[in-house]
């Protein structure tokens, strides 16, 4: 029997202090908060710093833990935090062809990936957390 194979992933919702969203410009998906894969010896709240700082330039503070969107399809588990900047420049990358901190209203709208948009909303609403929310989508992350 092999073992099961999951991916796990931590992001970061961080609003600075005059209520922005940052938000980054992927190649694939375009608009989204900064996230990814958990890397081995790494605990979730790190990875959510170290891919925020790698994507954004922006190096940030966790303020809590929202929850959890599990994607049960192609068996991803994506952790969710809330934070704050504390430091750094926005920059481009190659995963991120461009980043900035926007008006979280405008920043709702300019995310259209998927159940993305979905997830920065449950981060900002404290009666929502803790949350864990169970869906199957096999198509492309």
């Amino acid at each position: 029997m092999n073992p099961p194979k999951h991916i796990v992933s931590a992001a970061a919702i961080v609003v600075n202090d005059n209520n922005e969203l940052l938000l980054i410009k992927g190649p694939r998906r375009g608009w989204e908060m900064p996230g990814g894969q958990v890397e081995i010896g790494e605990s979730l709240s790190q990875a959510a710093i170290r891919e925020t700082k790698e994507e954004s330039g922006i190096d940030i503070e966790i303020v809590k833990f929202c929850g959890i969107f599990q994607n049960i399809g192609i068996s991803i588990c994506n952790t969710l935090f809330l934070a704050r900047p504390i430091g750094g420049e926005l920059i481009q990358t190659s995963e991120s062809l461009d980043s900035g901190f926007f008006p979280i209203e405008e920043a709702l709208e300019m995310v259209t990936w998927k159940n993305f948009r979905e997830r920065i909303e449950y981060c900002l609403r404290d009666e929502a957390q803790p949350f864990c929310i169970e869906f199957s989508d096999e198509k492309n992350i």
